[in-house]
């Protein structure tokens, strides 16, 4: 298989940390951010971040986040 045969990965970042309120964005500790990983396409990335999130649901003010990445990377593509 050639590299253009090799579906595109679209790479997401799924991280999550306790948040200031939970109206809002602002982590309370940077330093204690849950990087969880980077996953090739949505699917994944939604698995893992479904999974902290079921796991920390006792915890109004923890949240998990999916990043697209390759938005990030690739601002032009239309993925």
């Amino acid at each position: 298989m050639s590299e253009n045969d090799s579906p595109k990965q679209l790479l997401h970042l799924v991280f999550g940390g306790e948040l200031e309120s939970p109206d809002g964005v602002t982590f309370r500790d940077l330093d204690e951010l849950d990087i969880v990983g980077i996953y090739p396409n949505y699917a994944e990335a939604y698995k893992a971040w479904k999974s902290k999130a079921q796991s920390t649901v006792d915890n109004a003010h923890m949240r998990y986040f999916i990043v697209h990445m390759h938005r990030l990377l690739d601002p032009d593509s239309e993925d």
